[in-house]
């Protein structure tokens, strides 16, 4: 049976969820999140950069700009969503309630920002969009960043991508910011698969994630989508196409601060069939106060297993020439060229006008999301 709420939160969720007293934000972290941090601390110059940035950056005035152009979400402004917050922060045990604003933006948006203590935000247009369950599970997701103390790295990157603007004209100085960015990028995309875990966990309800998910995608249009035939999508898009699809995709997604929307659900759908999700919910699961003793080297490998069977089962055509690459396989310039298919028109003279195709089709394909601030939850 689910854990009673304490006297410490008088608004309770409309049904009973379990809780988990102590959890660590371990129990949910997705292997390619905890890697790819660690590779991003290991960029050369990113401590450095921290560092300045830690003392520099104008919280006080970011807190204040929230406070005065925003509303707080309170037992007074937004009741519901303040609800759904301090039952988000009593299911993961998070002591601190951080402070919630709802921001007039039609985008639908969520975040997690500050570098002391979290701020969240959401628009406008994630609240329109939503209904109670789903919203519930967007909640829980940005109090998983704050668990994890994600708000850290994204207040960074979202400083920096602002930088880089500002010094665009500065050739070393912006190729120098950009190479942080791109590797806080890489990071955040991943570090979403975490927050959508958690947020599962908050709202409890696999198909309100996902519709969620599909409603950011589409729109509120649910009478006309359907969440199998949206998670098909998920699997054409990965095992769809040739190599050169396979290029496209990862020009595609470099951009962006978060995953493709497909890709999450199918992500978290895989997690929530899981043993590990399972055990989970029975109440096995890592403690904060554990966290001290966390072997970083167990943790690096525990990435680099995922990685390799990610590769092993992937049905990319990339990650399946990877694959062959890294077991041996014969005739690996044969299945190059097979995999490139029949590029530039299939004789071989005419590979100009079929490689400028496909330099358009990636530069069309990152049109919608050239500037990487879509913060879609």
């Amino acid at each position: 049976m689910p854990d009673e709420p304490n006297e410490q939160h008088e608004n309770v969720p409309s049904r009973q969820r379990r809780r988990f007293p102590g959890i660590s934000s371990r129990a949910y972290e997705h292997p390619a999140d905890r890697s790819a941090l660690v590779a991003l601390r290991k960029l050369s110059g990113f401590d450095t950069v921290f560092k300045a940035l830690s003392g520099l950056l104008p919280e006080r005035s970011l807190r204040l700009l929230f406070l005065s152009d925003s509303v707080r979400v309170s037992d007074e402004q937004f009741a519901h969503l303040n609800t759904m917050l301090r039952d988000a922060c009593y299911i993961l045990d998070l002591e601190k309630v951080p402070p919630m604003y709802v921001n007039q933006d039609p985008q639908p948006n969520a975040m997690c920002i500050g570098l002391d203590e979290p701020i969240i935000v959401v628009t406008t247009g994630l609240v329109e969009l939503l209904d109670e369950e789903e919203m519930r599970a967007v909640v829980g997701h940005e109090v998983g960043h704050a668990l994890s103390g994600h708000s850290v790295y994204r207040t960074i990157l979202l400083f920096l991508t602002s930088l880089a603007l500002r010094v665009a004209w500065i050739p070393l100085g912006n190729l120098a910011i950009m190479a942080i960015v791109t590797a806080l990028r890489e990071w955040f995309r991943k570090s979403e698969l975490s927050a959508d875990r958690a947020g599962l966990l908050v709202g409890q309800d696999l198909q309100a994630s996902m519709r969620g998910l599909m409603k950011i995608a589409g729109g509120n249009h649910l009478h006309q989508m359907n969440v199998d035939a949206f998670l098909k999508q998920a699997e054409e898009y990965e095992a769809g196409g040739d190599l050169r699809d396979s290029v496209l995709k990862i020009l595609n997604v470099l951009p962006r601060s978060h995953p493709f929307t497909t890709v999450r659900a199918a992500e978290l759908k895989k997690w929530a069939a899981s043993r590990d999700y399972q055990r989970l919910m029975d109440g096995h699961y890592p403690r904060r106060s554990e966290d001290k003793d966390t072997s970083v080297t167990d943790s690096w490998r525990e990435s680099a297993s995922h990685y390799t069977e990610t590769v092993k089962t992937s049905k990319d055509p990339l990650m399946k020439l990877v694959s062959d690459i890294a077991g041996g396989a014969g005739d690996l310039g044969g299945r190059v060229r097979r995999g490139f298919g029949n590029f530039g028109g299939g004789s071989g003279g005419g590979t100009g006008t079929g490689g400028n195709g496909g330099g358009n089709n990636g530069n069309h394909g990152t049109d919608d999301d050239s500037d990487g601030d879509s913060d879609q939850r």
